[in-house]
This record gives structure tokens, sequence and C-alpha cells, in this order.
């Protein structure tokens, strides 16, 4: 898919903040009076180094920034342009101390766009704690009603991830492989029993306590419960959050569960994004989800987002970064990332199915396509996407 045009690139250098009146331009040798009349001049007399679209109007907004590709250095230009002001100002008879001393501190100032704009590495801390790997059984609770269809997508999407056929490239299994790059070795998922709720044994409102005590039906070594309810099922904090993960304790078995929330009609700016509007930010056209569903492929979101999680940080001791208590794991760390030239309300260029105008970005069995949100790779210390 094609990008919105954005106000700016993530590769950019934020030059002035300033409130300007309309676009005046300067001959090369007149003394400027402020930096809007400086970064002016510098325009005008060095076209070559900004680009045209760059104005002092579009400099005038506080999210404008000087595109870093494919511009030659300009450390020495600006340094010859500012002494140039310099000898002008000195020259002028309304020049101050204060203007000559503040442009001569510029010129002192070595500006490479390299170092202004190094993006610092994000790293999520391991705290030595126990990770799963190996063989992990995830057992399924639908809570609530979904149809056939509903669920095969879901019990599909995780069979891809551990598949021992190759899919087409890119695949739901690649992305999974991230995961064992974090320490340990693998973690190979296979599906395991499953139970339908469909009558609402703990009625249609959920409270936090529920959460753990539906996981206990599976509880094991090995072992990762996931609740998944239905479009009418109401749960504490369904909007702040989508769905969670966490731990619980039988006995002396310790094990892990996920829960996700359909939400179609709960939040779906929030928990389906980018198959729905968002609730905030631009508004851009919504994505068509890949399996028609936009309460379903918004779940598959959050599962692979909480699983991913799950393995990497079961007991809240594995990687993370911040407090234990609200971290930012191996894909929450990335969230809103989808492909490359991603940023705010854009979730970056996709794959798109040409007979459904689908975007996706993964390939799964039984020719299932989806999309998955980026993931932290401990290798690079970036957010690693699929396309």
């Amino acid at each position: 898919m094609s990008p919105p045009e954005p106000k700016h690139t993530q590769n950019c250098m934020r030059f002035f903040s300033l409130n300007t009146s309309p676009t005046v331009f300067f001959p090369l040798f007149r003394p400027a009076t402020s930096p809007f009349q400086l970064v002016t001049a510098w325009r005008t007399s060095s076209s070559h180094f900004i680009p045209n679209h760059l104005s002092p109007r579009a400099l005038s907004s506080s999210n404008s920034c000087f595109p870093l590709t494919k511009s030659p250095p300009i450390k020495r230009t600006f340094t010859h342009f500012l002494f140039i002001q310099i000898f002008s100002v000195t020259m002028a008879a309304s020049a101050s101390i204060y203007y000559f001393l503040t442009l001569l501190l510029l010129c002192a100032i070595p500006f490479t766009f390299s170092e202004l704009v190094k993006e610092q590495p994000l790293v999520l801390k391991y705290h030595n704690g126990p990770l799963l790997k190996g063989k992990i059984t995830v057992n399924l609770i639908w809570y609530g009603k979904f149809s056939p269809t509903q669920r095969s997508i879901i019990v599909d999407f995780i069979n891809s991830l551990s598949s021992a056929v190759k899919p087409k490239i890119p695949s739901a299994s690649f992305w999974w492989k991230t995961t064992e790059k974090y320490k340990s070795g693998s973690s190979t998922l296979v599906v395991g029993k499953q139970i339908l709720l469909e009558n609402y044994p703990l009625g249609k409102i959920l409270k936090n306590p529920h959460l753990p005590a539906l996981a206990g039906k599976f509880n094991g070594v090995g072992t990762v419960s996931v609740i998944l309810t239905a479009k009418d099922v109401a749960v504490d904090g369904f909007c702040m959050r989508c769905g969670t993960h966490g731990s619980n304790r039988v006995g002396r078995v310790r094990g892990t569960f996920i829960w996700v929330g359909n939400s179609e009609t709960q939040c779906p700016g929030q928990c389906a994004w980018p198959f729905h509007q968002p609730i905030y930010g631009p508004q851009t056209p919504p994505l068509v989800a890949p399996n028609g569903d936009v309460g379903i492929d918004g779940m598959i979101i959050t599962l692979a987002t909480l699983l991913a999680n799950t393995v990497t940080n079961p007991f809240n001791n594995g990687y993370f970064q911040g407090p234990a208590d609200a971290p930012l794991e191996a894909v929450s760390a990335c969230t809103g990332i989808f492909g490359t030239g991603s940023y705010p309300g854009y979730p970056g260029k996709l794959l798109v199915e040409k007979s459904t105008g689908a975007s996706y970005n993964a390939n799964g069995v039984n020719g299932r396509k989806y999309l998955l949100p980026a993931m932290w790779d401990p290798q690079t210390s970036r957010c690693k996407t699929l396309v």
C-alpha cells in the first residue's frame, strides 16, 4: 500500500521551531536579524543542500525537519555561511554583541547530522528468569459464541507459527523464529485441548480474578492457557489493554495464561487498528482485514503480541524494559509497527492481496494471511518487521 504524505519522516532532524510570518526571501549578504531570516537566507544561497519543499513557511511548523537521505554533508557549507553572516552583522550598525556571540557559538558547534540524530538502540534487559522454551502446548478456552470459521482462523494462526510445512515467504513461522534469538533456544507451539463455554458460565461481564480461574482449567508445566472472549463479553480494562498475559499457580505447578477479547464492537479503534479507524490521531482509511473479519483479525494481532511476550517474559523476570508491573516486552515495545516506513497513524508498507484488497505481511497454513506486528530483535536491538 502507498503511505499518506507524512508531516515528517523518521529519518530526519528537527531544526527550528518557529512561528513566523509569510515567506520573505533576503539577499545573500543582508544580515539576518532572527533565526527565521537566517534559515531563509541559507536556503536562498544553498538550495542544493536544502530540499525545495522546505520553504520558510514549512519551517515554521514545530514538526518540520530536514530529510537526511540523499543529502550531502553540509557542515562546511553551513559554517562558511555563518561566518558570512557574522561578517555582515559586524559591518551593520544595528548588529548587537549578543547576536554576534550567538552566531560565533553556532560556528563552534560541529553540525553533523549523523551525530545529532543517531538513533538510540531499544534495549530489553534480561532479568535472569526462566523463559518458555521447547515444546509448548497452547490450550484454548472459547468463552462465548464463536463461529467455526472464526475458531479455525485462530487455530490456523497458532499452527502457522511452528508449522513444519514451509509456507510462502514472508511467513508467520519466520516471524516466530525471532523468539529463538532470546536465550535458551526455540519455542515450538502446539495446539492442545479446547473448551467451548458458549453458555457464559461466569456471565457476560468478567472481572480480573475470573481470568486465572478460567485458565486453571488447563494448568501444567510447558502450557499456555489462552482465554478468548466473544464480542459480547466485557472484561475489566478491555479498552486499555485489549488483552493481557500472566501466570497462576495451582499447587506446585506454575502456569501461564493469555486473555484476548474480540474487539469488533468494543473499542475497535484501539484494539482492531489498522482494520478500523483509530480513536485518536490521523483518521486514515482502515485497511481491509485479510480474513474478512475485523474483530478476529484484530484478535490475531493481540494474540501474536501476547504469545511472544509470554514465552520471552512468562513470570515478569524475563526480557522487558521498565517496571515489572507495566513492562515493554518483545512485541509491546514495537506497538503500531507492521512494515517499513511506519509512523504513528500509519502501519508501514504492507503486502496487498489483489483479489480482495486486503493488507497483510505474513502467510500461514491452509492459505491463510495475517497481519503481524514487529518484534524486538535481541541481535540488532531493533523492532524487526517481515516486510
